[in-house]
């Protein structure tokens, strides 16, 4: 799963070398990119058994530690605040916000991540999970950091400040 947001990143990433304004920047690129990643994501959370696709709302409501309560409306609502961080990611004006919340979303899915894991349930092994679950919080907390940087240097080009030097 990792692929998806790499992949969409580099190629949103290639739409801007190429001319695409919008995606001149790598902060934007891997917002547009986390953004394709958690609609596929995001996709699980409402999907039937009978679907046919790999993970599906039983699958995931499955991994859900046992001391939390409604699993079920849990998982759909996990689906939900996914959808909206990809909505939140696109909009330059949420992206900041959106780019905290996912982050948040992803160091709290992570324990149950490890509570499938260590219960025997088929999900990725930790040793391979904790380093994506890292790699995505690194991705949201990127975006995050270079919209506060692109906002301070439109507000410095606004008023004629001077750039500080790196």
């Amino acid at each position: 799963m990792v692929l998806v947001p790499v992949l969409a990143t580099l190629a949103f990433r290639l739409l801007g070398a190429l001319g695409v304004r919008r995606f001149a920047t790598w902060h934007v690129s891997i917002a547009h990119g986390l953004a394709v990643f958690l609609v596929v994501t995001a996709s699980a959370h409402f999907l039937p058994e009978w679907s046919g696709f790999p993970t599906t709302h039983e699958d995931l409501v499955a991994m859900v530690p046992p001391f939390v309560p409604a699993p079920g409306l849990v998982v759909l609502g996990t689906g939900v605040l996914e959808l909206a961080g990809a909505v939140g990611l696109v909009i330059a004006r949420t992206r900041l916000v959106a780019a905290l919340c996912v982050a948040a979303l992803f160091v709290a899915l992570l324990p149950a991540n490890v509570y499938a894991a260590l219960d025997g349930q088929d999900v990725t092994p930790l040793v391979q999970r904790v380093p994506e679950q890292l790699l995505y919080i690194g991705l949201a907390l990127a975006v995050a950091i270079g919209t506060l940087r692109s906002r301070s240097a439109v507000g410095r080009r606004r008023t004629g400040a001077p750039s500080a030097v790196a």
